[in-house]
């Protein structure tokens, strides 16, 4: 009895082992990955997708249009492996994001008698690392440069002269001129603040100036009358910065609309309405107007 229940035992794990392979066999296996799940707003990442089919079997593949929070950047077309025991489609797409936050690549299906779903995949929209003790440097446009032709000689000698004609001229004058004392000119952060969208208002520019220059203006009066360190901070983290200053919940919502907004026009080329712009114009406006206020009730409370 006891030297026969070894191989009864051995008999049984090799009857299951074989049944498991040869349901593996029969049945579809499809696959989805990505090679990276954080990444930088424009940072390119790769999907992954695959399908292994059984002998015989009806053959299909994923149909992928849009994936939300992502822009398809290219589509490598669909590879076949066949090894005789089963066929594998795979392909590779390469994807990128311009909107931050926790995504989740939704399921794909591929349509079979009984379709089959692929498992959701989480990635991470982060905006680049930035040092906070630096300046606030938004991004500038191209420059066309006009490419200069050759001069004659001749014309460099002459040119060479009046240059150091004019630079004699004007050691002569800087020598001769009297030091004047500089006068510092303190200008009021919220008149600033009116002139600057004033003036953004009648000039009306290019919906990607018009949303930094009134970014702009916002983030200087806040630095100026507050203090706020807002210069170098992102969109979201000066959202959550602003609730210290207690504004109306429909305000500070509507605010960070607004922000968030010209993230969109800068970074992912999104084209916004008039409305949108007479819309962020107005909420940033109110704001500064409601900070003052407060600002100047608060220093007479303390005065009295």
């Amino acid at each position: 009895m006891l030297t026969d229940q070894p191989h009864k035992i051995f008999s049984l794990l090799s009857f299951l082992f074989s049944a498991v392979a040869l349901y593996s066999q029969d049945r579809t296996v499809i696959k989805a990955n990505i090679d990276k799940s954080n990444i930088v707003i424009g940072e390119q990442i790769h999907l992954y997708l695959e399908a292994d089919f059984p002998p015989h079997e009806a053959m299909s593949f994923f149909t992928i249009d849009s994936i939300p929070h992502f822009e398809i950047l290219d589509r490598k077309k669909i590879d076949t492996v066949d090894n005789n025991e089963e066929l594998k489609l795979s392909q590779s797409l390469t994807l990128t994001s311009f909107d931050s936050g926790h995504w989740v690549i939704p399921s794909f299906e591929l349509p079979l008698d009984k379709p089959l779903l692929t498992d959701t995949i989480p990635v991470n929209v982060s905006f680049s690392p930035f040092d906070p003790t630096k300046d606030y440097h938004d991004i500038k446009d191209i420059i066309n440069v006009q490419v200069a032709k050759k001069k004659k000689k001749q014309d460099w000698y002459w040119f060479a002269g009046a240059s150091a004609l004019l630079i004699a001229g004007m050691i002569y004058l800087l020598l001769k001129k009297k030091k004047q004392p500089v006068k510092a000119i303190v200008i009021d952060p919220y008149i600033e603040a009116k002139q600057e969208l004033e003036k953004l208002r009648r000039e009306n520019p290019s919906p990607k100036l018009f949303y930094t220059k009134l970014v702009d203006i916002f983030r200087v009066y806040l630095h100026g009358r507050k203090g706020l360190a807002s210069l170098q901070e992102t969109a979201d983290d000066l959202i959550y910065q602003l609730r210290q200053l207690k504004l109306p919940e429909a305000d500070h919502s509507q605010l960070a609309q607004a922000l968030r907004t010209s993230d969109f026009v800068k970074f992912a080329k999104y084209e916004p309405s008039e409305k949108d712009k007479t819309d962020s114009f107005d909420i940033t406006t109110k704001t500064i107007d409601t900070i003052e206020a407060t600002t100047r009730a608060e220093r007479k409370t303390s005065n009295t």
